[in-house]
Order: structure tokens, then C-alpha cells, then sequence
């Protein structure tokens, strides 16, 4: 497409995460926020006056059908990713999709199949992978400023909110998941849960999820919808420097310690304590303040109008599923290790 192109927008979806994407749709200059579709006429009624310009609809169809619409934005549950997602891309527009891509992997191989025969950007929501502190730990990873990654290690615990159409790895882990493909340029090759339903006919509320690399990277993320307080960090430790991020923190979300152990196979220390700890300096480096969606609605418009290849194009969406999938078999299987590439269950 051109480049001074003003792509018209239609978002299907105005629950919890759809009047954030009205809003920041609305506000950047490339497009213009055409339709919302959404069942809840209630729903429809409060976006009419915050969008008085904004047309409504309580039929997808209305959008996904409707030739000035240039993009679909996607914020409904998960239950409905794929079939509104295929129809959007066989109706030609490009489309947005919140996370996780899919319920499965197979769906989500045939929206990447769909969209690559058509030329249409699929891009999934991860939005962590936008904030500043995330693209500032990509690029010191990326530099070798923390020398060789060793692990990783994230806690997302709190009170609710329960889901009713997914599991608390779908809910929380997800995010990790998607940090950690940006970060590592890496797929796991295997994963083992535990977890827990503790409230008969709702998902999962707690789990724990470790992920195996080949290259000898072990990750491990905590997740909880019962906790009494809320928790975000994670946790970086590399063969140099170690960092913590921590996103419920108002300013200096992102530290970085030189901090950590030395190692020497000397035959002449044999005898002698061969570890070594090394403690430096802490800091923090300054990190990009702008909302997380706004840079993500930025950057796809981009892949749109310059034909870029997304940051969370559905390649690493249909990575993040393959892992909520492989995650979930293990949970099931109380924490057997599932292989991810073909989710072969490791006796």
C-alpha cells in the first residue's frame, strides 16, 4: 500500500481490551477508526458517545464484509480467534488478533497460510514485547552486554481475574512466552507443567512452567490467579550481568547488575574452590516511556504500509500456542515433559 495511505479500521471486540485499541487506533494520524462491532448494545452505546463519529454494529459481518475497511482489529475470546480471523483474511484485510493467536495449533498454521497466500499482515497482541523495558533487555541481550544468557525466571501472580475460556497459562504465561521468543530468538524444545484447577468446572488457576532450550537455556515462569498481592518480574542471568524487570514499578522498571560467578577448570585449583563471585555496579538504563500499544499500533501500521515483517507476526503467535499447547499436555499429564516440536509425551 502507499504510503500516505489512511487505512480505515474496523475493531470487533469493546469489552476489557477493546476500548484500549479504539483509543489508541483513534489517535494515530495513518488510520482512521471506521466501525466497532460488539454483541452488547450497552457496549455499543458508551463507545457511540466516547466515538460519536464512529459507527456501531452488533454484526461482525457488517465490518468483516464492508470493502472500505482496510483492517480487522480482533479483541473477543479466544473461542472465536480463528473463525473471525479466516474470515477477515479471505475478505482481504489485514488483521490484528489478541493474544493467544488461537485455541490450537492447527487453527493457528492455517491463519499463517492464509494470510502469506493473500499478502496480508497477520499480527497477533503481545503487547509486552512493545514496552520500553522488554525492547531495552532485547537490545543489551542482543549487544552481549549480559554475555551468555543462562536462564530466565518471571513470577505473574494475583487475586483473579478468573477466565472463563482459558486456563491460567493461556491468561498470564502467554506473555512470558512471547518475551521469550522476542528475547532469545529461540524455541523451546521442551516443557513441563504442574498446576492445578482448585474450583470444579473453571481452568487451570495456578501453574508452574519450566521450558528446555538446545542451547542449554533453562526458563521458568510462575502463574497465579490466587495470590493476595500482584506480581510482574522477571528475571535475567547471564554469564556477565543479571537483570530484574519489574513492570509494577513507576519508574526504573529495568536494572541491571554486574553481578556474577566465574568458573576455571585450572588442573592446578583442582583442589580448590573453583567458583569465584564477582559483584559490581547496579543501574538502570533509561527506557522508552511510550504507552506499549501505541508502539505496537505504530509498528503495525508500518508492516501495513512499508510491507515489514511484524515483531509478533503469526509466526511467533503460532510459537506462543505451540507452547500453551505443549504446556497444557503437561499440566494434564501432572508435569510429564512434552516434547514441543510434535508434542511427543518423554516416558
Amino acid at each position: 500500500m502507499k504510503a500516505g495511505t489512511m487505512l480505515q479500521v474496523g475493531i470487533v471486540g469493546y469489552g476489557y481490551w477493546g476500548p484500549n485499541l479504539v483509543r489508541n487506533f483513534a489517535e494515530l494520524a495513518r488510520c482512521r477508526v471506521a466501525a466497532i462491532a460488539d454483541l452488547d448494545e450497552g457496549k455499543l452505546a458508551l463507545a457511540q458517545r466516547r466515538f460519536p463519529s464512529v459507527r456501531t454494529s452488533t454484526d461482525v459481518n457488517d465490518l468483516i464484509n464492508d470493502p472500505t475497511i482496510d483492517v480487522i482489529v480482533i479483541a473477543t475470546p479466544v473461542r472465536t480467534h480463528f473463525k473471525l480471523a479466516m474470515a477477515a483474511l479471505k475478505a482481504d484485510k489485514h488483521v490484528w488478533l489478541e493474544k493467544p493467536m488461537t485455541e490450537t495449533v492447527a487453527e493457528a498454521r492455517q491463519l499463517v497460510d492464509e494470510a502469506e497466500r493473500r499478502g496480508k499482515t497477520l499480527h497477533v497482541d503481545h503487547t509486552f514485547v512493545y514496552t520500553g523495558a522488554v525492547q531495552k533487555m532485547g537490545e543489551l541481550i542482543a549487544r552481549g552486554d549480559l554475555g551468555d544468557v543462562l536462564y530466565y525466571d518471571s513470577v505473574r501472580v494475583n487475586l483473579g481475574l478468573f477466565q472463563h475460556d482459558v486456563n491460567v497459562i493461556s491468561d498470564l504465561a502467554v506473555h512470558d512466552f512471547s518475551i521469550l521468543a522476542y528475547l532469545l530468538n529461540q524455541h523451546p524444545v521442551a516443557v513441563s507443567a504442574a498446576g492445578v484447577n482448585h474450583f470444579p468446572g473453571t481452568p487451570e488457576n495456578l501453574a508452574y512452567i519450566t521450558l528446555f532450550y538446545d542451547s542449554g537455556i533453562i526458563a521458568h515462569t510462575s502463574v497465579n490467579w490466587l495470590a493476595p498481592v500482584k506480581v510482574r518480574q522477571v528475571l535475567v542471568g547471564g554469564s556477565k550481568k543479571m537483570m530484574i524487570y519489574d513492570d509494577l514499578q513507576n519508574s526504573e522498571k529495568l536494572k541491571v547488575y554486574d553481578k556474577g560467578v566465574s568458573f576455571t577448570d585450572d588442573p592446578k585449583q583442582i583442589h580448590q574452590m573453583r567458583v569465584g563471585y564477582r559483584t559490581g555496579d547496579m543501574w538502570a538504563p533509561a527506557t522508552n516511556e511510550t504507552e506499549a500499544l501505541r508502539t505496537e499500533g505504530e509498528h503495525f501500521l508500518d508492516c501495513i504500509l512499508e510491507g515489514k515483517t511484524s515483531l509478533t507476526d503469526g509466526q511467533l503467535g503460532l510459537k506462543v500456542v505451540e507452547i500453551i499447547e505443549a504446556a497444557t499436555a503437561s499440566m494434564q499429564n501432572r508435569g510429564r515433559t512434552i516434547q514441543i516440536k510434535n508434542l511427543e509425551i518423554i516416558s
